[in-house]
């Protein structure tokens, strides 16, 4: 579904991708994981159209996204929904108002079909009835699934998630991991999901990848990570201190 063909970022000096090269399948659940600062949130706003790659295309559906520019690339990103980190809720809005926010501007829905959509989908994210919260009543994980609401109102074919599990105990990350499954059988959506957390990463991936120094330096099952021969991935799955990766 998603291709991305030898893309490269640099800001000033300081090359964050280099050539990345991958191969996202329709349907699949890929994870992406490298060291904090490797560009891993750099490739999730390259894939969502917010920046443009200096050199490489990503194609979606042969469609050559870093190319169209305007409405073309706004259409375009409408197949995508996302959850940022810190789940981006705006403060002055209630949850239900922060669910429509793009309901309201990028649709025909009515006021009735907006009430019924954000109810649908918080319910998919286990919160019906909160619509009249503000955020700063939201625990940190319910934050986190008020953003999930909001990345699916739009029903995405790609879900993309930028650190799903960060800032939250292990016990609500877990509960993280559950939706993005579930979302995945019942949504039949393609899932790229950012992140160094390994328990995470094992759980929901269907493939992983490995972004270091700007290229993708291994790929896998969630086993054949596990029990890659690169010293590369043993070093950063298990977390050592000692090893080729020296610019922690």
């Amino acid at each position: 579904m998603i291709r991305i063909i030898d893309v490269r970022k640099s800001f000033g000096p300081k090359k964050v991708l280099n050539g990345v090269n991958l191969e996202i399948r329709t349907g699949e659940t890929m994870v992406i994981i490298g060291q904090s600062g490797s560009g891993k949130s750099v490739l999730l706003k390259l894939l969502i159209g917010i920046m443009k790659p200096d050199r490489g295309e990503i194609n979606v559906d042969g469609m050559n996204i870093t190319a169209l520019r305007g409405d073309e690339l706004l259409r375009a990103t409408r197949r995508f929904g996302m959850l940022f980190q810190a789940a981006a809720l705006f403060d002055s809005m209630t949850v239900a108002q922060n669910v429509a926010f793009g309901l309201e501007r990028y649709t025909d829905l009515g006021p009735d079909g907006i009430r019924t959509r954000v109810a649908d989908c918080l319910a998919k994210v286990g919160l019906s009835g909160i619509e009249g919260l503000m955020p700063y009543e939201l625990s940190g994980g319910m934050k986190k699934r008020v953003g999930l609401a909001r990345a699916i109102a739009y029903r995405p074919e790609i879900i993309l998630y930028d650190e799903p599990s960060t800032g939250i105990d292990p016990i609500r990350a877990d509960a993280i991991n559950e939706l993005i499954i579930l979302l995945k059988k019942e949504m039949t959506v393609t899932s790229v999901v950012i992140t160094h957390d390994m328990v995470s990463s094992y759980k929901v991936a269907d493939r992983i990848a490995l972004l270091y120094e700007g290229r993708i330096v291994e790929i896998g099952t969630p086993e054949a990570i596990k029990n890659s021969a690169n010293a590369v991935v043993q070093q950063f799955i298990h977390g050592r201190a000692q090893g080729p990766i020296t610019n922690w």
